[in-house]
């Protein structure tokens, strides 16, 4: 199993204007670096991208950057990309420790390799979402090549007896009108992030820490990765994450429209 790219793309003029009135900003700076978010302050709080409409009749996917809050308490989603790999299982006990759900973005190509992971995933209680084939750019393809990206990991999903996910997430959080067509012809819900942990250039387990713990709010989407690197940092960083989610009385929870 290789590491997963993390080539870095600029995303066009229009389309960072068009993100910046229309998203606000997310935490944490850039992932991998992510394309799809655009970053202003520590703590800031993502706003509700508008609808862009292709005609009258059809309205494109709407990326998701906040998930469901509580209204009785206080609930947190963590997300894990990148997956399955080695470092999947010792994620997956701590979850089990500590009665946590979460979602994880698959890669396809990693998913042939651990197909056990796969099925434990769900058999624990998590939801699966869509990460791509192979972890490309999918600005950078052809419409033909962006829906064969989705479907080859739909289908190594579902050959392991897992529903087809309802959820994907574009790999960089890169995404565009094309990317958010497909989505809306696949009936997926686009999910993004509030938290970026930025854990997969190895800051340390503590500022992975600090950087969630510190600007967790009611709904925040926490990006993690269980796979496209060593992962020992994010394994304990977890561990300290859900204790002080814990201790704070978050409900860690998986996205419920990934369902």
């Amino acid at each position: 199993m290789g590491v997963l790219p993390r080539t870095t793309a600029a995303i066009s003029a229009a389309g960072a204007l068009l993100l910046l009135a229309v998203v606000g900003s997310t935490v944490g700076g850039s992932s991998e670096p992510a394309l799809g978010a655009v970053t202003s302050s520590a703590n800031a709080v993502a706003a509700e991208p508008v609808q862009l409409r292709t005609s009258a009749a059809t309205t494109l996917t709407r990326p998701v950057f906040t998930g469901p809050t509580a209204s009785t308490s206080r609930v947190v989603y963590l997300t894990y990309d990148d997956g399955p790999s080695r470092y999947t299982p010792k994620i997956l006990d701590l979850l089990k420790a500590y009665r946590a759900n979460a979602t994880f973005f698959v890669v396809g190509s990693q998913v042939r390799t651990r197909e056990a992971t796969l099925r434990r995933i769900r058999n624990d209680g998590h939801l699966v979402g869509n990460h791509s084939w192979n972890h490309p750019l999918l600005t950078r393809l052809s419409p033909a090549q962006v829906r064969s990206q989705f479907r080859r990991t739909d289908a190594a999903i579902t050959a392991q007896g897992l529903p087809q996910p309802r959820c994907e997430r574009p790999p960089y959080g890169g995404f565009n009108t094309l990317v958010r067509r497909i989505s809306t012809q696949r009936r997926q819900s686009m999910i993004i992030w509030t938290i970026d942990t930025r854990d997969w250039a190895l800051p340390g387990a503590r500022v992975i820490v600090r950087r969630t713990l510190g600007n967790v709010r009611n709904g925040s989407i926490v990006l993690m990765h269980d796979g496209g690197g060593d992962r020992r940092q994010t394994v304990a960083a977890t561990r300290a994450i859900l204790r002080g989610l814990h201790d704070r009385g978050y409900t860690i929870a998986s996205l419920p429209m990934c369902r």
